[in-house]
């Protein structure tokens, strides 16, 4: 089993890969990572090189291996909706398990939903997991 797990280092990223690591830890399902670079200005948690790209992804990859998961990651170019589907589609996840960021209203009709685009259009089971505290999630024995 394959969980894929987009993360944007956002402030729910790390609720998101305490989720995510707990599920796999828990299945054995391997975790698979993935970071989308989007082309145009950068969001403002997006990392400003590509030492800091590395030390954050590091940084969740040790998380999610304490947690008891198997871990990969991985860093792709493009629009980020199409690039998960994309990528549950190549390397074939089960389930992708995505940060809802809670956009409503104007901000969604504006600038799009990743989650909700995501939820739309992938082929897999897909689970939105609201922002919260990490520690919120229980963790598996």
């Amino acid at each position: 089993m394959t969980i894929l797990c987009p993360i944007d280092f956002s402030a729910a990223t790390e609720a998101l890969v305490t989720y995510s690591a707990a599920l796999a830890a828990g299945t054995g399902a391997e975790l698979r990572l993935l970071h989308v670079l989007e082309p145009g200005p950068a969001a403002n948690t997006a990392p400003v090189n590509d030492v800091e790209l590395a030390r954050r992804l590091a940084r969740h990859h040790e998380a999610a291996q304490q947690a008891g998961a198997r871990v990969t990651t991985v860093v792709i170019q493009g629009n980020a909706a199409q690039e998960i589907v994309a990528e549950a589609r190549r390397y074939p996840a089960d389930i992708i398990v995505i940060g809802a960021h809670g956009q409503t209203g104007l901000t969604r009709f504006l600038m799009g939903s990743t989650a909700e685009t995501v939820v739309r259009i992938a082929s897999c089971v897909t689970l939105l997991v609201k922002p919260g505290s990490p520690n919120a999630y229980r963790q598996s024995a």
